[in-house]
């Protein structure tokens, strides 16, 4: 698969995992009426954003195991939570599972660009 859409894959699960994390608290299904601080969860998705876009290797390569907090929270939060909450938790799972299989596909790509001898 061509690096720039892969890079583009993953920017766009991160959007969405902060799109869904804001909505979630603040919103649709906070824990508090009126919106939680949970709502902070997203602030690591968007320090690292910046280094997603620039391509930075070492971003994705730490990434790769950040975003498994978020596949936790969902695989929690999705049976354990009712109504709302448990469906918007099964799609954070879905999001930071494809999102942690995209990054790894983009990563030992990247690394078997590097060891490739040019012709």
């Amino acid at each position: 698969m061509h690096e720039s859409l892969l890079r583009k894959l993953i920017v766009g699960h991160f959007v969405a995992l902060i799109a869904l994390g804001l909505a979630w608290e603040l919103w649709l299904a906070p824990l508090r009426p009126g919106g939680s601080m949970l709502a902070l969860k997203v602030l690591p998705l968007v320090l690292a954003l910046p280094g997603l876009l620039r391509g930075h290797i070492r971003t994705y390569q730490w990434w790769s195991m950040i975003v498994l907090i978020y596949l936790m929270e969902g695989l929690v939060r999705g049976p354990s939570d009712a109504g709302l909450s448990a469906v918007l938790g099964w799609i954070e799972a879905l999001i930071a599972a494809a999102a942690f299989l995209i990054i790894l596909y983009y990563v030992r790509d990247r690394r078997l660009q590097a060891i490739r001898p040019s012709n």
